[in-house]
């Protein structure tokens, strides 16, 4: 493995994430051919450029930004983050970044062979939110590439009857077992692609729907695999708090593509006009049958004077009814006329835009993806004697705050660490044990000849 002076030097940093994934995968097991991918905005206030906007969830606005399409294993360690300045959404970048690159990257793919042999064998498996949905999308992957896909299911409809369910032991990837009222069925989503549809029962009464095009594993293996996703929520809001992956790095701005297809803004203003049109639309016509069950409430015939009052109200909504009815037909010829997508070199001056520069914070991106799996795996020696889960990084970064004596021993090529005490004994002799599991790596210090040594001092 090439060192971080030297893809700095190269400056692809893109290139040694690329180089880290493969190991990582390659380390990774089972897990490594589930991916699970979501997006994140990094806001920017700046004036360089004027980035298109997209809706920050956390904020509930729709703010200028870059999009961060990341992607990690099941117990929500990161694998490489693809950055992108077109609000194209998660599918599009599946089908043109994301996807090219696992096939060329995720490890022990099964081969042409013995995919002919299983038709039901998948080269490895993805895993997203509802941003993703498309039955096209998965019936093009799995005949085109065998990639597996699992998601929320959008319009699930009625909920199945109780009696289908039944009480399943569900094992997550982070070695603890749930139980879970599950049952499960085959489904044709809009008469394209064939799935299996899980539901999950909650104590509540709501049924979450989970589709899958992974026709092996059981069905408490689906869900409990579907349900791992939180691991990746997680993983952002940790990332976010105590590691700024939303900071910006640099300030600089990059050309982007102009061939790269975009919403054409025209056609965008023209699906705002259609919505709000039709949102009015609804609400007048709702008033009208309002008006109707009013007169068979009160049982009003027509020699009532005040059926009067009903007829003028029932004309005058008629009447916006059809103006209604007639602008979104007018608005929704206009539309046909208007391209969908433009490339970036046609939209008007005012639009057009350029990326943020991400060579240093790609660069940035996987030392904080090698921090957060170095803090991870020390997260798993510390919490077998830690009574809560939750405590194991809290304590982490405690010993990452504290102070320490570097002592070098060149005669023995020793680096002396010496960790000062911690705030109470408990957490000195869980330190220690750490120190001492540390050290039986023999990890060398990188440059030098020198094996790191920690040790505890005790005030």
């Amino acid at each position: 493995m090439k060192s971080l002076v030297y893809w700095a030097k190269q400056n692809n940093a893109q290139q040694w994430n690329s180089e880290l994934s493969k190991e990582w995968m390659g380390s990774a097991g089972v897990i490594a051919g589930l991916l699970y991918v979501d997006g994140r905005v990094r806001v920017y206030h700046g004036k360089k450029t004027k980035l298109p906007k997209r809706f920050v969830t956390r904020e509930k606005l729709c703010l200028r930004g870059m999009s961060d399409y990341w992607v990690n294993d099941a117990i929500g360690q990161p694998y490489f983050v693809v950055s992108s300045a077109h609000n194209k959404g998660l599918l599009s970048i599946l089908k043109t970044e994301i996807i090219p690159k696992l096939l060329k990257e995720v490890p022990n793919q099964p081969t042409e062979s013995e995919l002919t042999r299983n038709p039901q064998l998948s080269r490895f498996s993805v895993i997203f939110d509802r941003e993703g949905y498309s039955p096209e999308f998965f019936k093009q992957m799995w005949e085109e590439q065998r990639i597996s896909y699992y998601t929320y299911r959008k319009y699930a409809g009625k909920d199945w009857p109780e009696e289908m369910f039944k009480e399943e032991e569900v094992k997550l990837h982070n070695g603890e077992v749930v139980r879970m009222m599950l049952a499960e069925k085959m489904t044709k989503l809009s008469k394209k692609v064939n799935v299996r549809e899980i539901r999950r029962l909650t104590q509540s009464g709501h049924q979450t729907a989970i589709i899958t095009t992974d026709f092996i594993p059981d069905m408490a293996v689906i869900a409990g695999t579907m349900f791992a996703r939180w691991s990746q929520e997680n993983f952002f809001k940790y990332m976010r708090e105590h590691f700024g992956i939303d900071r910006l790095i640099e300030y600089g701005t990059a050309p982007v593509d102009e061939t790269v297809k975009v919403v054409n803004p025209a056609y965008r203003d023209i699906e705002s006009r259609i919505r709000s049109v039709s949102q009015k639309l609804g609400k007048r016509v709702s008033e009208f049958g309002q008006i109707t069950l009013e007169l068979e409430d009160k049982n009003i015939t027509e020699e009532d004077e005040e059926m009067k009052k009903y007829v003028i109200k029932k004309s005058q909504l008629q009447e916006v009814i059809e103006l209604y009815r007639n602008e979104v037909a007018g608005l929704k010829e206009q539309r046909k006329q208007i391209e969908k997508s433009i490339e970036i070199g046609e939209l008007p001056e005012c639009e057009q835009y350029s990326s943020l520069t991400n060579e240093k914070k790609h660069i940035v991106d996987t030392i904080k993806m090698i921090d957060y799996r170095a803090e991870t795996a020390m997260a798993t020696m510390i919490e077998p004697k830690l009574s809560q889960r939750k405590t194991t990084r809290v304590l982490l970064r405690q010993i990452f705050s504290t102070e320490v004596d570097i002592e070098p021993d060149i005669e023995n090529k020793i680096l002396n660490v010496s960790l000062h005490s911690l705030s109470n004994e408990r957490s000195n002799k869980i330190a220690l044990k750490l120190c001492k599991q540390l050290n039986e790596i023999e990890t060398v210090f990188p440059g030098t000849e020198m094996r790191l040594v920690y040790k505890l001092v005790s005030l």
